[in-house]
């Protein structure tokens, strides 16, 4: 907050601020001679996170540890789901990077699901706040298998193999 209180001063005081104003117009929509517009990181992160999720082959978001306490966290009445999670930004005046951890869905081609996530998730944010995207990283942490979630639930019901 004190770099936006420093960067204000600084035009505010300019000799050239005609010239800089104008400079900063043509750059950004954010940046006008009627005032900045500041956009949170939690923001940005949330606009990622839900593009993400659009992307048919998305299982999840997050490392395992993220997406454990995001489960209890879905279970406590009141409870909202982070869109955040597994989402890290770093956002400038005019532009924004993002990284992204997920858990792919077993048979989608990786390569082309990277490509559709960051087609959407660059489309997003530049759609929604014009800061421009400079980079996407994804990891993928894990493939999801339907079949997991279903033998762990029925190997709790079925008899012990042995005795």
């Amino acid at each position: 907050m004190s770099e936006a209180s420093s960067d204000i001063q600084t035009s505010a005081g300019s000799s050239n601020v005609g010239a800089g104003s104008s400079a900063s117009t043509a750059l950004s929509p954010l940046v006008t001679e009627q005032g900045r517009t500041t956009i949170a990181d939690t923001v940005v992160a949330k606009i990622a996170g839900i593009a993400a999720r659009e992307v048919p082959g998305v299982h999840a978001l997050g490392g395992g540890a993220a997406r454990a306490v995001g489960a209890i966290r879905e279970r406590i009445p009141g409870g909202r789901t982070n869109q955040g999670q597994g989402v890290a930004v770093e956002v400038g005046e005019r532009q924004a990077a993002v990284d992204l951890q997920l858990v792919a869905e077993y048979g989608v081609s990786i390569a082309d699901l990277a490509q559709g996530i960051r087609r959407n998730v660059i489309a997003s944010i530049e759609g929604m706040t014009s800061l421009q995207v400079t980079e996407v990283n994804i990891e993928v942490q894990d493939v999801y298998l339907e079949s997991d979630g279903q033998d762990q639930d029925q190997s709790q019901q079925s008899e012990p193999r042995v005795q």
